[in-house]
């Protein structure tokens, strides 16, 4: 044998600049880390609905239940109540048969399988590489998916606007009037950023009118405004005018399932036959991929939405998660006001659900991580889910202070 490896040529990849590497390694005692991915509890911890935990304890003592392989495109019990949740029992595309799910591990196996589809089958009937259209904070963590599936003309939109600290709708129904005719628009957390009915029904007319094709991503129904049907608006009108559109369901945050990812990709057409077509070659997809998805996560969560009573049960646990976010925020901004911190933090109010724009400078930002040990990402997004009662008092005086020091350094 020789003695230089055949992989002597496989290059190392450079290690992403990881937040939480990061925050692991301060010792600082009043360390916070404002980017987790998950729902947090005050505690600090990782929250799990008491319902959940229960049929997890349920499913573990059930002598009935066997570790075969599942169908390529999984049970047909969660995906149905999975996609009933999303885009409503009653949708016309579920009673026409034009509409169903596919399970998959966690959301991101449901963007990958989608991604990869799309890159291969979608057909605008245009010559040019399909333009897609990626949400700016989403652009390095999901934008390498579709680069990798194939997609080589990806580009950002913007929906927020960072001066104004407010919803930027018209900057995002511009992008859409100027995209090539056919761009996919990739939709991720509708029901978080922060559009209006109204906004929603402009945006997918014009999306209609240049004919561009949504992927939607729903990853916080119900932690949004505590209601799922509100929650899910927007993929359901959308839906509801006749678009044909994938989208990539999860539910990590909103059953506190990180370890056991259960995800579900819901497929709408235009009728039962080519809904037919499409679950074949994503049935396909899946053999070569993973050949049978977990089973764990998606019986807790088919449990659970087949169930009346645990329905009820689980849709109480989110709105006592959301109530806890909105107190947070309320606190937050109460406090920089009692502070006089300059600038206004009425967007902090105005916006809903676990991820929030915080309204900083770049600046700022290096302030909180170098000087405060307080560390969130550079787009500015926060889990206000990472803020408690242990932290709070620390990070808005931590917010006063960064935004003192530019303040100062400014006007002098």
């Amino acid at each position: 044998m020789g003695t230089l490896s055949v992989f002597l040529d496989v290059p190392l990849v450079k290690k992403t600049d990881n937040l939480l590497d990061h925050y692991k390694e301060d010792p600082h005692p009043q360390k916070v880390l404002l980017g987790h991915a998950g729902c947090q509890t005050d505690a600090g911890e990782a929250w799990i609905p008491r319902v959940v935990q229960r049929i997890l304890l349920q499913i573990s003592q059930d002598p009935t239940l066997n570790h075969e392989y599942l169908p390529e495109l999984g049970i047909y019990e969660y995906t149905r109540a999975a996609t009933e949740l999303a885009i409503g029992k009653e949708s016309r595309a579920l009673l026409e048969n034009r509409a169903g799910g596919i399970h998959t591990i966690g959301g991101t196996g449901a963007l990958w399988i989608g991604a990869e589809f799309l890159c291969h089958w979608y057909k605008p009937r245009f010559s040019a590489p399909t333009a897609l259209y990626i949400a700016e904070p989403q652009w390095d963590s999901l934008g390498c998916i579709f680069q990798v599936a194939g997609f080589t003309d990806i580009r950002p939109y913007y929906y927020w606007n960072p001066v104004k600290l407010t919803v930027d709708v018209e900057a995002f129904l511009e992008t859409l009037q100027k995209a090539p005719t056919g761009s996919i628009v990739f939709l991720h957390a509708p029901e978080e950023i922060g559009l209006k009915p109204k906004e929603w029904e402009a945006v997918a007319a014009t999306m209609e009118k240049n004919q561009l094709f949504p992927f939607f991503n729903i990853e916080s129904q119900g932690l949004a405004s505590g209601n799922l049907d509100r929650d899910a608006w927007a993929l359901r009108h959308f839906v509801g005018q006749g678009f044909e559109l994938l989208c990539a369901q999860s539910f990590s945050k909103t059953f506190g399932l990180y370890d056991e990812l259960a995800g579900n990709l819901i497929v709408v057409t235009k009728d039962n036959e080519t809904l037919i077509r499409i679950q074949s070659q994503l049935g396909r997809q899946i053999c070569t991929t993973w050949m049978s998805p977990s089973s764990l996560g998606a019986r807790v969560i088919g449990t659970v939405l087949n169930s009346p009573a645990l329905l009820y049960e689980w849709k109480l646990s989110l709105r006592m998660v959301v109530e806890r976010i909105m107190l947070i925020r309320e606190k937050l901004k109460e406090k920089l006001r009692i502070l006089g911190t300059p600038g206004s933090w009425e967007h902090l109010t105005a916006q809903s659900g676990m991820c929030s724009f915080i309204g900083l400078q770049s600046s700022q930002v290096e302030f909180l991580v170098k000087h405060r040990h307080i560390y969130l990402f550079e787009n500015q997004q926060i889990n206000i889910c990472s803020i408690n009662s242990k932290n709070l008092d620390y990070v808005a005086q931590s917010i006063h202070e960064a935004v003192l020091a530019t303040f100062l350094r400014d006007y002098n």
